[in-house]
């Protein structure tokens, strides 16, 4: 009879495999890619060595699956936000409080996707290239939204989109930097509002 486990047992796994991924994001982004190695990450977890390659083959596999793991996390969050409301300085406003949340709650993880994988890894370009296009599509939609209904004057929102989804990216990070980001997180959200609005061109009905 074949062995099969028991949900117990993959269960443990499973928590042991996420404890050790949700190190690594934390390693990565201190120290950055080159300089982590594979005993920092471990050490991290509390596991052990053996643990780790039970897993993954090695550190660049683990960093791939890190990269496009945490890009879906933060485009499905972003993207829900967007999503939940209607107009668009609601959007933008929703998408810019949720972006700003995850930065200051989860800073690893957005350094992990802004400035962890950059030069990197030659395999990490492509999927670099995806979540950038995530990042402008979803402000792009809204943007193609808001053209049609007349909010926004005549424009290449795709352009528009690529503008705002650099300067926010740019303002996160700088949030990020400070010493304290959670006593400027509210009125940085606030202003990266209305940045992206005033590049749109937006004027209140």
């Amino acid at each position: 009879m074949p062995y099969r486990s028991t949900d117990k047992t993959r269960t443990r796994k499973d928590a042991r495999r996420t404890d050790m991924m949700q190190a690594a994001v934390r390693v990565f982004a201190e120290k950055g890619y080159y300089a982590a190695t594979v005993r920092d990450i471990v050490a991290a977890a509390n596991v052990a060595v053996g643990t780790f390659y039970f897993y993954f083959p090695d550190k660049e596999t683990l960093f791939v699956h890190l990269y496009e793991e945490t890009a879906d996390f933060l485009l499905q969050s972003l993207q829900q936000a967007v999503n939940s409301r209607k107009t668009l300085p609601e959007q933008v406003a929703a998408g810019c409080q949720t972006y700003v949340n995850l930065a200051t709650y989860e800073p690893a993880i957005v350094q992990l996707l802004l400035v962890g994988g950059v030069g990197a890894l030659p395999e990490l370009n492509a999927r670099r290239v995806n979540f950038r296009e995530g990042l402008i599509r979803l402000w792009q939609r809204p943007l193609e939204a808001a053209l049609e209904q007349e909010q926004v004057p005549l424009q290449n929102t795709r352009r528009t989109a690529e503008g705002i989804a650099g300067g926010i990216d740019e303002m996160i990070l700088n949030l990020l930097a400070l010493p304290n980001p959670d006593l400027e997180a509210s009125a940085a959200a606030t202003e990266m509002t209305a940045f992206a609005l005033r590049a749109a061109g937006y004027q209140p009905q």
